[in-house]
């Protein structure tokens, strides 16, 4: 408690720009103009639908019958219920728009392009080398996964379902360090950038310029110049906001390596759902960081959002960094279409250290929901306590069903969400979860001093995972995501007494205090979560 008390200060008061020029910035930003062009697309399109709904009695009634056919062609189809039930929803409520936003975006036939190519090169990237560094020797991840079961044949068995649906490998000679905060591991960061002799890869969410980045930028300029080959690769969703439209060609301009995911465009697509959430760093093969850390300010509290942001990091060293440098390559080749051979830029250093390490990623393109699996796996493991730590908490059945049951087992379920909220709706539907879950015997705390952007689940004492991937659909059904899985490492007991730390910082939420919330907010959060997986 001492640690994260000592980290809380205050921040500077930001310089306040006057009104004016506060609504001058927001209406020729990048945002507010797609987001008008977006907005006049579908005003367009609704005029047309309502006009033609009502020419003619039977075209209206032809269309409530096709949207009624249509929600009978939802039922069989292999999506999360939820998902169908949110779209049934709104075809029945508003039959013509519903219909054709469903056609639109429902059915995810647009990602099926950016499935082919990028499915096309991970096979290769991953078999191409498959097995040269696990374990530290060519006897592969499958000796691993026999070692590990030898006494922990569930660790064993969920390292295998990670190395069977994903292809990322089970590695036992890597170093590993936790940040229990953000700013140590900007700190560790800027240590390890000053040191990279060869390459650079940097796949962030958000980039946001200020004292974090600037001060990368700085050393990523010094670095190039001493010939070191640096690649960035950003989302350009996460940074719609926070930089420029054409910052690509600013940092290309410099001599880097520069790939945008998946740009955002004025029109309505399908394709603008995939979001590339991942945080990855790699220098020179060797260390690789990876966590719910953006490259913005408010990631290491040099300026304030929400009260005082906590997040966590992981460091690697050594063989298991292959798998975060897959992960890269993996979208540098589909974003930039240029291929980067993996023997490249392989480790070169092999550490020894006690436990095992799993990097993985999830894509929202196949059919194995690898990132929500894997949690999942651990509460239905257990055998006594599971610590969970999100952001965003907006459950499917699946993972409200293994939370209650984990508990009503006699599991310790714990989680922490945030007190402040980043987005006031999604913070509404995470509450609407609350009372099925304290009913159940989960334990929910606030973190009441700011916001918790840490994305963590650690059990029994021999398993942890710290990544990015929120508890909440986006992450599980539409983001690019990644995380890395402990098993009997030194990182778990960290992982444990950080949670154990920010518990006692903050408010837990009782069944009693759910009685009190106010019957329009009750239904305001109903409301909400009715379309949570549409969010």
């Amino acid at each position: 408690m001492s640690y994260l008390k000592a980290h809380i200060q205050p921040n500077p008061v930001p310089h306040k720009h006057s009104k004016k020029k506060r609504i001058f910035k927001i209406l020729t930003g990048r945002l507010f103009i797609v987001a008008v062009l977006i907005l006049l697309q579908l005003i367009l399109l609704l005029l047309g639908l309502i006009k033609l709904g009502t020419m003619r009695y039977w075209i209206n009634l032809t269309f409530n019958i096709l949207s009624f056919l249509m929600v009978l062609c939802i039922l069989p189809r292999e999506d999360n219920p939820s998902y169908k039930i949110s779209w049934i929803i709104l075809i029945m409520a508003v039959p013509l728009l519903g219909g054709i936003f469903y056609l639109m975006f429902g059915m995810k036939h647009n990602g099926k392009r950016m499935a082919r190519q990028i499915e096309s090169y991970t096979q290769s990237l991953l078999h191409k080398n498959h097995g040269a560094c696990a374990c530290g020797s060519d006897q592969g991840t499958e000796d691993c996964i026999r070692k590990l079961g030898q006494n922990h044949p569930c660790l064993a068995r969920q390292a295998n379902y990670i190395y069977r649906t994903s292809g990322f490998e089970l590695y036992q000679n890597t170093e590993t360090e936790y940040f229990p905060i953000g700013e140590k591991f900007y700190a560790r960061l800027l240590e390890e950038l000053r040191a990279a002799k060869h390459f650079i890869f940097l796949e962030y969410f958000i980039v946001h310029p200020g004292v974090m980045w600037d001060s990368i930028l700085k050393i990523l300029e010094q670095k190039q110049a001493q010939g070191v080959q640096i690649y960035i690769l950003y989302d350009d969703m996460g940074c719609v906001v926070t930089l420029p439209a054409l910052y690509c060609d600013y940092l290309r301009d410099k001599g880097f390596h520069v790939g945008v995911f998946n740009p955002v465009r004025p029109r309505l697509s399908a394709a603008a759902n995939y979001r590339d959430h991942r945080k990855i760093c790699v220098v020179d093969g060797n260390v690789g960081f990876t966590g719910g850390i953006n490259l913005a300010d408010e990631y290491i509290n040099a300026k304030e959002r929400y009260g005082h942001w906590k997040d966590t990091a992981v460091l690697l060293r050594g063989d298991a960094v292959q798998s975060l440098t897959e992960m890269f390559l993996e979208l540098w080749q589909f974003t930039c279409e240029k291929t980067l051979e993996l023997a490249d830029f392989l480790p070169t250093i092999h550490r020894s250290c006690a436990g095992f390490v799993q990097p993985y990623g999830d894509s929202p393109l196949d059919s194995f929901n690898v990132a929500e699996n894997v949690y999942m796996q651990i509460l239905n493991h257990a055998q006594n306590y599971v610590y969970i730590t999100t952001p965003y908490l907006i459950l499917d059945n699946e993972m409200i069903t293994a939370l209650c049951l984990a508990a009503q087992s006699g599991i310790d379920v714990r989680i922490i969400t945030p007190h402040i909220p980043d987005k006031w709706y999604v913070h509404m539907v995470t509450r609407s979860h609350y009372r099925q879950l304290l009913q159940a015997g989960v334990r929910i705390f606030e973190y009441t001093p700011g916001f918790i952007h840490a994305k963590m689940f650690v059990s029994d004492d021999d398993t942890a995972v710290v990544g990015t991937t929120n508890v909440d659909f986006r992450s599980f059904y539409l983001h690019f995501e990644c995380g890395v899985a402990f098993y009997l490492s030194p990182i778990v007991s960290q992982v444990k007494e950080d949670f154990l730390r920010t518990q006692n910082i903050c408010e837990e939420i009782t069944t009693e205090k759910e009685r009190l919330v106010k019957a329009p907010v009750r239904i305001l959060r109903i409301l909400l979560r009715a379309f949570a997986p549409l969010m």
